[in-house]
């Protein structure tokens, strides 16, 4: 840990929470295709787990269907389990290094089981938000406690802290609740 105060710095590690958030958000099934939606799969190949756009190009032929074109004709089953194993619900169907994923349509239950994964996502990304921030409150301890700042500096830079820590949370809340908004739409 770095003895430096830096809130620049703290909000940056804030945002990539948020943003890592973002990204699972973006593997969650709203009832359209979307390539993103395969993004947190990961193939067993080659003796290591590999994400699978780096085995296969993901297309969106029609809108309740995804196309997986597997590069190498070896790897066809070993992605095809990958995704039925994913679950996102999904069903392959393999058509030698092509296989096709359609999107089935989703019921209310499937819906609140993908709205309660939104939510888990959300945890994950305020508890390391929180994380940042205790990170943060302790250099500033450190900092006081070692008279390299005054109890008001560390007060205000605390503040500051929290400001932030507020601000990031805020944004992961209206983030979920947008993406469960879209998630219960019929």
């Amino acid at each position: 840990m770095s003895d430096a105060f830096s809130l620049e710095n703290l909000r940056t590690r804030m945002h990539k929470s948020i943003d890592a958030m973002k990204n699972d958000l973006a593997g969650l099934r709203t009832g359209r295709a979307s390539a993103s939606l395969l993004d947190p799969i990961h193939v067993d190949a080659y003796g290591s787990a590999t994400p699978l756009n780096q085995v296969a190009t993901v297309s969106v032929p029609e809108p309740r269907m995804l196309s997986v074109q597997v590069w190498d004709r070896s790897m066809a089953s070993a992605v095809e389990k990958a995704i039925r194993e994913s679950g996102l619900g999904l069903n392959p169907i393999a058509e030698g290094a092509l296989i096709r994923v359609p999107l089935p349509e989703l019921n209310e239950e499937r819906r609140r089981e993908l709205s309660k994964v939104a939510h888990q996502y959300a945890e994950q990304a305020r508890v390391a938000v929180r994380h940042v921030r205790r990170d943060g409150m302790d250099i500033l301890r450190k900092l006081e406690k070692d008279g390299e700042m005054s109890q008001d500096d560390a007060r205000v830079n605390s503040d500051k802290v929290q400001k932030a820590t507020d601000e990031a949370i805020a944004e992961i809340d209206a983030m979920v609740a947008h993406k469960e908004q879209e998630i219960m739409q019929v």
